[in-house]
């Protein structure tokens, strides 16, 4: 699914343009974004989480070449899926959202 996708799933779910879905969605991606920089978590329970973490350095080698390289350490992005999530994609069946006034 590509982000256009995304955004036309969004505009039908939650009843907003398109417009209004490519914006929403434009703030969550910075709003994650901006929390991982700042190497702060982002919890969405029942779907997942979002946290930076430090990939060591570490030795690498050039395929081409051969030559033995140096990887510096890097600050990386990192999701783990939720439970909620997994058992989803587990039993392959679309889930239905809840909304508050259900529960």
């Amino acid at each position: 699914m590509k982000k256009a996708q995304l955004v036309d799933i969004m505009s039908e779910k939650a009843n907003l343009t398109k417009a209004a879905a490519a914006k929403a969605l434009e703030a969550f991606i910075s709003a994650v974004t901006a929390a991982l920089m700042n190497r702060e978590q982002v919890s969405l329970i029942g779907f997942g989480t979002f946290e930076s973490k430090v990939r060591a350095a570490r030795t690498g080698r050039n395929p081409k070449t051969g030559d033995v390289l140096q990887i510096p350490e890097a600050l990386v992005p990192v999701f783990k899926a939720g439970k909620g999530l997994k058992d989803a994609v587990a039993s392959g069946e679309m889930v239905e959202e809840t909304t508050a006034q259900e529960a």
